[in-house]
């Protein structure tokens, strides 16, 4: 007998199947109709996501916007941002905004492969003077290049735009005829000419050549420098003309001051042929490195022996210390190791080659010519020691730390996939049902964020750590599938060692690789893969580029499935890819601007590292 149901003591009469079928139909139409054109007003996504991010950027409530039913699926097209000047390079494009730490760029650029990146930051210029004019012989033009070209590598790593100015600069100021008139000669007539060029120029820095930044990117006087503002004419204390930063009036000034000197013959240098109070004086100066003729006989009399003996030699092994010091102060800095990052170990050794090959060149010593000495701002470094290298380690997550390099290397989602699978196809069904979601960066932020988290917060402390002014001094991520980046001597400000240092340690003397003792690899990062395993590795790897590359309409199904299904990854990738690209193209503007000037001074001499430079035994 069937069961009455009874409500407030009333039976209740039977419902019929059809009936209850319109009832549960009904009251689903009208919660679809409740989400999506009331709860988007009641949304406010700003103190959900700050929750879990470091960024101070505002996000407006949806009230606010133009449209308060922004995720009405119903809504009217917007147009996309314009396209940015130099925004593209091959398949990487990208829109430079404010906004940038927005987690998905799509929400701002309304393009799925435009990624967002934040706006490029203002370099402001640092000059030098180079008379390239001056006949020199054929080895010492070649060194005073070298030299020029580390003074650019290690400014512009540093966030500035090294400029050289020659006697074109002088000769079109106006004060240049004045200057004619006195009929000056030596060192003095040298520095009226530089400071013409500089006043010709305007606002910024003037630095001797000999002069390069060492020490933190985070240094006051170098935070100071880039910010591009100077209200006081300032030359640094116990440095010469090391550096002066300034104004154009102010720069005016002086040159007009120096130029009216009744006594202008009679003065040394330019510092004393101007009143005293036309400088203010800076006293805290100890990120830079002046190689001046005094400083090289007291600290470096060898150096200074061959320069005055042979001076195209001398100078070359001057460069040689230079880079060294450059190298070693980068090493002292981050003196708890590099960082290889790989997430996901157990068949990622060969997608992390490339990043591991770099690290151990950083890692040991450069060559120098005198290899236990110092910097001159720098008098109590740690000279580095071939036997005991900087520690390189492989861990699967992300750490920020300040004595820690990192270098990451982003798969694509369909890299990820072949590789953590190990199997040579995969398919529409397999994403779905067995890959797990947005696998890379969950795993590369786990230490960070845990692992409950959804792919969003992740993807902005990712961009922080990639893009941030802190987080570009302190890493370098590349993409698994592209060549490694042609001109990482001017991300990292130093010419980077490509030959093995020995370490001290006795080897077996029989040629034959089969009585060498085999390398030791450290296990406590990870899985230690079997050859058979980096074989293959090795052959999905290739398998993974060359399907990047296709254009068949089952591999774009494919592609496009695995995007959608890892958003969060596919997101790092792009942005990774985009940055890179974009610092790349940045570079390669302004060398091609500067190489018509000062007859070229500076400039790379067979440019490119090439794939043999990375991979040649």
């Amino acid at each position: 007998m069937p069961v009455q149901r009874r409500l407030f003591g009333r039976p209740i009469p039977p419902i019929s199947p059809r009936r209850m079928a319109a009832l549960l139909g009904t009251i689903a139409i009208f919660a679809v109709f409740t989400l999506v054109f009331t709860l988007p007003n009641s949304i406010s996504p700003g103190p959900s996501l700050s929750r879990f991010t470091d960024h101070k950027i505002s996000i407006p409530k949806l009230k606010n916007l133009p449209s308060p039913s922004i995720l009405n699926p119903f809504r009217a097209a917007a147009h996309p941002p314009p396209v940015q000047k130099n925004s593209t390079d091959g398949d990487s494009s990208w829109y430079s905004d404010w906004t940038w730490l927005s987690p998905f760029s799509s929400s701002v650029t309304l393009d799925e492969d435009r990624s967002l990146l934040p706006p490029l930051a203002e370099r402001p210029p640092i000059y030098t003077y180079y008379d390239h004019t001056i006949q020199r012989e054929h080895d010492m033009k070649e060194a005073h290049n070298a030299v020029l070209l580390t003074w650019r590598r290690a400014w512009w790593a540093q966030g500035f735009k090294p400029v050289i100015l020659g006697p074109a600069e002088a000769m079109s100021n106006p004060l240049y005829t004045e200057l004619q008139v006195k009929r000056l000669e030596g060192t003095l007539h040298t520095e009226l000419l530089m400071w013409l060029a500089w006043e010709k120029m305007g606002t910024g820095l003037l630095c001797h050549y000999l002069t390069f930044p060492m020490g933190l990117h985070e240094d006051p006087l170098l935070v100071h420098l880039r910010h591009g503002e100077y209200p006081h004419l300032t030359r640094f204390d116990k440095l010469g003309n090391a550096m002066f930063t300034g104004s154009k009036a102010d720069i005016t000034v002086a040159v007009t001051k120096a130029l009216e000197n009744p006594e202008l013959k009679a003065a040394k240098n330019f510092i004393s042929a101007v009143p005293a109070d036309t400088f203010k004086v800076d006293t805290k100066h100890g990120a830079l490195a002046f190689y001046d003729d005094n400083i090289i006989k007291d600290k470096y009399p060898k150096i200074a022996k061959d320069i005055v003996g042979n001076g195209a030699k001398g100078l070359q092994l001057l460069n040689e210390l230079v880079v060294s010091h450059l190298h070693s102060t980068w090493q002292n800095i981050f003196d708890e190791g590099i960082s290889v990052l790989k997430p996901k170990p157990d068949h990622m050794t060969h997608a992390v080659g490339p990043a591991h090959k770099l690290a151990t060149f950083l890692a040991q010593c450069p060559t120098s010519p005198l290899p236990s000495s110092c910097p001159p701002n720098r008098s109590r470094c740690k000279p580095c020691v071939a036997a005991t290298p900087l520690k390189i380690s492989t861990p699967a997550t992300y750490r920020n730390t300040s004595g820690l390099y990192t270098i990451g290397t982003v798969p694509h989602p369909y890299t990820m996939a072949l590789l953590t699978s190990f199997k040579d196809e995969i398919d529409i069904p397999w994403i779905r049902w067995e890959s797990e979601r947005d696998l890379w960066i969950t795993s590369l932020t786990s230490l960070l964020m845990g692992t409950g988290m959804s792919g969003a917060p992740r993807l902005v402390k990712f961009k922080e750590a990639v893009a941030s002014e802190l987080g570009r001094s302190r890493s370098l991520w590349i993409t698994a599938e592209d060549d490694m980046p042609e001109d990482l001597d001017w991300h990292f400000g130093f010419t980077i060692p490509q030959t093995a240092i020995d370490t001290g340690k006795s080897e077996t003397p029989v040629p034959g690789p089969e009585r060498r003792p085999k390398p030791k690899l450290d296990i406590k990062d990870g899985p230690v893969p079997t050859e058979d395993d980096l074989k293959r590795e090795e052959e999905l790897l290739e398998q993974a580029k060359e399907f990047e590359k296709s254009s068949r309409k089952a591999g774009k199904k494919i592609r496009r499935s695995i995007e959608a299904w890892n958003l969060a990854d596919t997101e790092a990738w792009k942005f990774a890819r985009a940055f890179l690209a974009r610092n790349r193209i940045e570079r390669k503007k302004w060398e091609d601007e500067e190489e018509h000037y000062a007859g070229g001074a500076g400039a790379e001499r067979g440019k490119g590292w090439g794939l043999g430079r990375w991979f040649d035994d």
